[in-house]
């Protein structure tokens, strides 16, 4: 049986945190991590940027670093 939602309020009464399981949290980030990479693969194609092999591109990096 799942937890019931608890919720922190200020002095108002308003809520202004909620609390989660670890679980829960976890599984949180890992769909945002999820999402983000898809938008980033998303903008990648929109540019119209022609993609590097990844030895090249870390290769470009380094020259880049000195």
């Amino acid at each position: 049986m799942k937890e019931p939602t608890q919720f922190i309020t200020n002095e108002k009464g308003e809520r202004i945190a909620v609390i989660v399981s670890i679980e829960d949290y976890e599984e949180m980030i890992e769909t945002i991590e999820d999402l983000l990479d898809i938008r980033a693969i998303d903008e990648a194609r929109a540019s119209g940027e022609v993609p590097i092999p990844l030895e090249q591109a870390m290769a470009e990096n380094r020259r880049n670093r000195k």
